[in-house]
């Protein structure tokens, strides 16, 4: 008889990526067990290529919480082998299932990969986040980065304001690092983005010459986005899903963080790092903190300091390619 798994995932698109390692484990346990994804709208489309897919059960919020009702209206006709709330909401309680896990409460200084992973007691040793590509996605990803010189991937915006780093040292940090002595010297520059994020990040797109430029903004779906970012040399970008995005790609990515938390959020895996703001985050938040309208928090995490954690990187990830397999 088929098995079939009921995988609840987070609203937020870097919460969902990084649920994806765990997915990930329960089909290589699981092959030939249908899955159905419930998710937030802006994370559903990280689903599409899931092996078995059966469903995305898309869970828009809805007043007095009604998605949770629609959800178990969907689920509820059918038995569930496995269900996985990592929303920790009702649906662990109603629906019924034969194993059952879901999330607990945030755990001070745990990183979010080892607390998901911690849900089917696998904390000592996370799997790495994972995504799943569709030939129309690697298709896409060679015409819009093409072979040629090396890319460095930029993801300069962010979900508020408060966490993105000022455009100008941007556009500093990338003439340094592609200068005759910088890690990628003549690289062009794939700048990353919502539609929505296009104007805070219109100044740095034009700043880049056109013969290097590959302008990205508003152009891809997730996927598509990744399978671009597979493309790529190596990622600088503020805390956003966009870098756990890169980070699951597994070229170098170099996180840049301040009014975030780095212990739960930094970009996971074994080339990634963090430059962080020489104000801690613990003090960096203002008495009254809006985060729609607050501007940058980030002004203390300076351009030589960035550049030397790429430079660091960077090392690192030419030593790994040296390294005996």
């Amino acid at each position: 008889m088929t098995k079939r798994i009921l995988f609840i995932s987070s609203t937020r698109v870097g919460d969902a990526i990084l649920s994806t390692g765990l997915l990930n484990h329960l089909i290589g346990e699981n092959p030939d067990a249908r899955i159905t994804i419930a998710c937030g709208p802006a994370a559903a489309s990280l689903f599409e290529a899931v092996p078995n897919l059966e469903r995305i059960i898309v869970l828009g919020k809805m007043a007095f919480s009604l998605h949770w009702p629609m959800l178990w209206a969907l689920c509820a006709w059918r038995y569930w082998d496995m269900l996985v709330d990592l929303r920790n909401s009702p649906m662990y309680y109603v629906l019924a299932a034969g194993k059952r896990w879901r999330i607990g409460r945030s755990q001070e200084g745990v990183h979010r990969v080892r607390m998901l992973a911690g849900v089917i007691g696998l904390a000592d040793a996370p799997p790495a986040p994972r995504l799943w590509t569709g030939a129309e996605h690697l298709e896409l990803a060679r015409r819009l980065v093409p072979d040629g010189p090396p890319v460095l991937a930029v993801g300069p915006t962010a979900n508020w304001r408060a966490k993105t780093w000022p455009m100008a040292r941007f556009m500093e940090l990338i003439n340094r690092l592609c200068a005759s002595g910088g890690i990628l010297p003549g690289a062009r520059v794939a700048i990353l983005g919502r539609d929505d994020e296009r104007p805070m990040a219109l100044g740095l797109i034009d700043a880049i010459p056109e013969n290097r430029r590959i302008d990205l903004v508003g152009k891809l779906d997730l996927l598509d986005a990744y399978a671009c970012l597979e493309r790529c040399a190596f990622y600088v970008g503020n805390d956003s899903g966009l870098m756990h995005l890169a980070a699951a790609s597994g070229i170098p990515t170099l996180g840049l963080f301040g009014p975030s938390p780095e212990k739960h959020y930094a970009p996971w895996g074994p080339l990634c790092d963090v430059a962080h703001t020489s104000i801690p985050y613990e003090e960096i938040f203002p008495a009254v903190f809006d985060h729609r309208n607050t501007g940058t928090l980030m002004e203390s995490l300076s351009v030589d300091k960035t550049e030397e954690a790429a430079r660091s990187l960077w090392r690192r990830a030419e030593g790994a390619k040296e390294a005996p397999q």
